[in-house]
């Protein structure tokens, strides 16, 4: 019996060590930078801009217009909830770009799927998903070329409510608008 003991209290000393190691390598790890290029091929640039959208059920849509190179309102970015049919509770967000000189493009941040339609993850970056079973880690960086210009996407934070189901209660999503390939400034990986 006192064997029994002295091994769980080893065991109980032991598991917050573990899980610190652990926490700490998870943190180590490097972010997964996913890029596609978009269907749109063109000469198009924007003006740079950085900003954070913070979704909630109550604020679930985030919008923002994005002028061209000479200050024009070009496109219309967006972030939309997606639920289950039939549920009204989030599960993922969507981003889209929607061309305002052309709106039969309605998300050009779609890729050109004859580049390479094996790579799967391409067609879902603009698809912000928790789930264990995305095509896209929800953490990646993603990196989406459209004409001559980057859309770069990264989840910052999500949390579900309860935390055991699937149902999203807040997403906060840095978003950035570049004329240069972000991939550049990248150091190289070890």
């Amino acid at each position: 019996m006192r064997l029994g003991m002295r091994f769980s209290i080893k065991a109980q000393l032991l598991v917050p060590i573990i899980l610190s190691a652990a926490l700490r390598l998870a943190a180590q790890s490097p972010v997964p930078t996913v890029y596609a290029e978009s269907f749109r091929r063109g000469a198009g640039h924007v003006v740079e801009e950085s900003f954070e959208a913070r979704l909630t059920p109550q604020d679930a849509v985030y919008r923002e217009r994005i002028k061209d190179s000479r200050g024009a309102d070009r496109y219309a970015f967006s972030i939309v909830p997606q639920s289950p049919e039939g549920d009204t509770k989030i599960t993922s967000w969507q981003v889209r770009l929607a061309d305002l000189r052309h709106p039969i493009y309605d998300n050009v941040l779609l890729p050109n799927l004859s580049d390479d339609p094996a790579i799967k993850a391409r067609d879902s970056l603009w698809r912000l998903d928790p789930s264990r079973y995305a095509a896209v880690p929800v953490s990646a960086r993603r990196i989406i070329k459209v004409d001559s210009f980057y859309v770069v996407l990264q989840v910052k934070a999500h949390h579900f409510t309860p935390l055991d189901s699937p149902y999203l209660d807040s997403m906060t999503v840095a978003v950035e608008f570049r004329n240069t390939d972000p991939r550049q400034a990248e150091p190289p990986a070890k």
